[in-house]
């Protein structure tokens, strides 16, 4: 069974719009199945807007071929298949936008969130004490 990861918008940026080498491993393990990357609509919508973010000066091939990068690679899960987080022992996330990845992550019961926001890598010990899921770099991640 391949190893269930939610990943952060920083990190899809790495591995579908800037081939970021240290991704390579990640990449590799997700077109071969070794690996399964999920989402939820609203992880979805904030990939698709961040593709437009002028800092990034994507022409709209490219933001066309990155979406369908991140289409290809990560399952947008059903919203109506996933359990409510009230009551989850959810460490709280310091950037609110930054706590959708944290429910996703128990939500969809993932091995791991890769992600490179420091305000998430900072939660990692208190989510692993937790034994909810493990929170490091693309780099750190290793298939189970």
């Amino acid at each position: 069974m391949p190893s269930r990861l939610v990943l952060d918008t920083n990190v899809c940026l790495d591995l579908f719009v800037f081939a970021d080498a240290r991704c390579a491993a990640l990449l590799e393990a997700l077109r071969a199945g070794r690996a399964e990357a999920v989402t939820r609509a609203d992880c979805r919508d904030e990939w698709l807007a961040v593709l437009r973010y002028p800092q990034l000066a994507l022409d709209e091939a490219r933001r066309a071929r990155a979406a369908a990068a991140f289409d290809a690679h990560v399952r947008c899960l059903p919203a109506g298949g996933l359990p409510a987080c009230e009551g989850a022992a959810l460490p709280r996330c310091a950037d609110p936008d930054d706590q959708k990845f944290l429910e996703l992550a128990w939500q969809s019961r993932a091995a791991w969130l890769l992600s490179k926001d420091r305000a998430l890598l900072g939660l990692a010990r208190r989510a692993q004490r937790a034994g909810l899921f493990r929170i490091g770099m693309p780099q750190q991640w290793t298939p189970s």
